[in-house]
């Protein structure tokens, strides 16, 4: 099956969707926009994606509705465009975004610093082990593109690394360019799109801290069920979270489960009379307790009033 989930700005799940397993990605999301638009009145959409959600054909849909995006671009263009900025500035990229238009269109070339340190420290474990390999003999290096993206030739079928494509290689370190149709100023489009991580948080959530896969029924309504109560934990997750900010704190997740699941109740009898006693909460729980009585300083999220089945589009579910 494919699930999709509509997050707002402050990551409160809003809605879901549900489709067989046999639909491709990019045909979902034209219709999810449509619909957007006929069930909540949302007429302004700014399509936010990766760049292996949108086809050719999903683009050119956008584009012809006039719709706002930001999409990121595979890695050919980016190669295309990295040097290009830098002939502009005549230095190397210092800076997080910069806007670049070619062929009429407008990219945003951005520079992730924590990323380019990663891939810095990625590339010199490659060029240790590459060393390392060299010494043993180089003929298994042919087939290797980790490695080959490294080397050139020296003779017949012998190689060594080469220092100008190592160097060439470091002036994408921590780089990605993004393709838009906003008038959004380059910062502002790349933190946009660096949002996605919010729809990823949910999806890794949903998933595995509520175990929503592996399922195991028998009839696609039983699994949009499982699938919807899945969803509500979502909603009342981010509903506990947003409580426990407006006590001042940040609780985590896991450890908010853990000390819940710690609580105990014990019954006891004295003088004829019957006691509970709950056991000392923990500090995570401590929180969870109190959160619900609290007031959230910004709107708490509230369980969305929509049918649970109205979302599912009727062919069988592939399982």
């Amino acid at each position: 099956m494919i699930l999709a989930v509509l997050i707002d700005g402050d990551g409160r799940p809003i809605c879901s969707e549900m489709w067989p397993g046999n639909t491709a990605d990019v045909t979902t999301l034209i219709p999810i926009i449509d619909r957007l638009n006929r069930r909540f009145a949302i007429a302004r959409v700014c399509v936010i994606a990766d760049r292996g959600l949108i086809s050719a054909e999903t683009l050119a849909e956008l584009e012809a509705r006039r719709l706002l995006y930001i999409l990121g671009v595979r890695e050919q263009l980016v190669r295309e465009l990295v040097p290009l900025v830098m002939t502009k500035r005549g230095r190397e990229i210092d800076y997080e975004a910069k806007a670049v238009v070619l062929a009429s269109r407008r990219y945003i070339v951005c520079r992730n610093l924590q990323e380019a340190a990663k891939d810095a420290a990625d590339r010199a474990a490659i060029l240790a082990a590459l060393e390392r390999t060299l010494k043993r003999g180089d003929k298994a290096l042919i087939g290797n593109t980790g490695y080959r993206r490294y080397l050139k030739t020296i003779r017949d079928q012998h190689f060594a690394i080469d220092p100008d494509k190592v160097e060439d290689e470091k002036r994408f370190d921590g780089i990605f360019v993004l393709r838009t149709n906003t008038d959004l100023n380059p910062l502002e489009a790349m933190l946009c799109y660096k949002q996605l991580w919010t729809v990823e948080q949910t999806f890794r959530t949903a998933k595995h801290l509520f175990e929503t896969r592996p399922i195991f029924h028998k009839f696609d309504k039983t699994i949009r069920g499982h699938v919807f109560c899945s969803f509500l934990a979502l909603v009342l997750k981010k509903a506990l979270e947003d409580r426990i900010a407006a006590l001042g704190h940040a609780g985590s997740w896991p450890e908010i489960i853990a000390d819940l699941d710690a609580l105990t109740e014990t019954e006891i009898e004295h003088d004829g009379k019957r006691f509970l006693l709950r056991s000392a909460p923990r500090p995570a729980a401590s929180l969870a307790l109190r959160a619900p009585a609290s007031r959230c300083r910004r709107p708490c999220a509230k369980p969305p009033s929509i049918d649970p089945f109205q979302n599912v589009v009727p062919p069988p579910v592939r399982r």
